[in-house]
């Protein structure tokens, strides 16, 4: 009879009584998401909304319940060492929903030895983990785009080599990718068609453009969606 008189009391009164609070307040009000990259995750020559990160976001708050904020932690130019350096500096946070990972294009073109990636992509998959509640299904690696089907690539002289060397650093991405339980998600193809599409190439000649990132967000929509619910 006394604990139900309190609990009426507290009920009608500002009192806080000590009860435990099971209230949606202890829930989280929105989604994190963390995007890792180089200039492939930022959109360079895009406009700021037309990256795939920005694109997802927007589908996944015409969707779902709850709204999705992006975080991303991407340069032109950035090598998988320049984003370890960068994720020191900037110190994410743990707790986000979904968080993927784009990098090793800025490897391959600079020339870098494939030893340096084969060290540090691991270390970055393993802290994209740590960022997303530890939680390795969260994770979504995405392959190296082909920019030798772009008119840079072509003009380059290289285009073979190009090839041939992301083969290898996409088909050790993936591989890590599937060890450590993480989905790995093609989306090389798409940019294969570069040339017999130019609508996928951004105005720099190099670049995905924002027809070719809403085809990457096509891709992993459902993925993220169920990552999310």
């Amino acid at each position: 009879m006394y604990i139900k008189t309190l609990i009426i009391l507290c009920a009608l009164t500002s009192i806080s009584c000590g009860f435990p609070n099971n209230s949606t307040s202890s829930q989280k009000t929105n989604y994190k998401y963390l995007a890792l990259g180089d200039s492939y995750t930022i959109g360079k020559s895009v406009c700021n909304h037309c990256n795939y990160p920005k694109q997802l976001a927007n589908r996944l708050n015409a969707t779902l319940s709850k709204k999705t904020s992006v975080k991303i932690i991407a340069k032109t130019g950035w090598t998988t060492t320049d984003l370890l350096t960068a994720i020191a500096s900037e110190k994410p946070s743990i707790d986000y929903d979904l968080v993927t990972l784009l990098i090793g294009v800025n490897n391959q073109y600079q020339d870098k030895l494939f030893s340096l990636y084969e060290e540090e992509f691991p270390e970055l998959l393993d802290k994209a983990i740590e960022f997303a509640n530890g939680k390795p299904e969260n994770v979504i690696v995405l392959s190296i785009p082909d920019y030798a089907f772009t008119p840079f690539g072509q003009k380059s002289g290289k285009a073979e080599k190009i090839t041939s060397e992301l083969i290898k650093y996409n088909a050790f991405a993936q591989k890590i990718s599937l060890e450590k339980g993480v989905l790995f998600e093609n989306i090389t193809l798409i940019t294969q068609n570069g040339l017999k599409n130019p609508k996928l190439v951004a105005s720099d000649g190099l670049h995905p453009s924002e027809v070719a990132y809403k085809k990457f967000v096509e891709q992993i929509f459902e993925k993220a969606t169920k990552i999310l619910r």
